[in-house]
């Protein structure tokens, strides 16, 4: 029987460095891009006048208690 081997670690130098390097870089360029498109577009639609442009629901009157 033959003797087992470890097995062989990845890199750990310049390679892992770069790779969070760019990693890192893409994820910066992909915010500023983000944040660009969110001011320059306009929606395609206005919101729709049933509906609370905010999201949250449209406050309600309390219940009247019988006297």
């Amino acid at each position: 029987m033959g003797r087992h081997r470890r097995p062989v670690a990845p890199a750990q130098g310049p390679t892992l460095q770069a790779r969070r390097k760019l990693a890192a870089g893409l994820a910066g360029a992909s915010a500023l891009v983000a944040a660009a498109l969110a001011v320059t577009v306009d929606p395609a639609a206005p919101p729709a006048p049933d509906r609370p442009s905010t999201g949250l629901p449209a406050p309600q009157a309390a219940p009247r208690a019988a006297p």
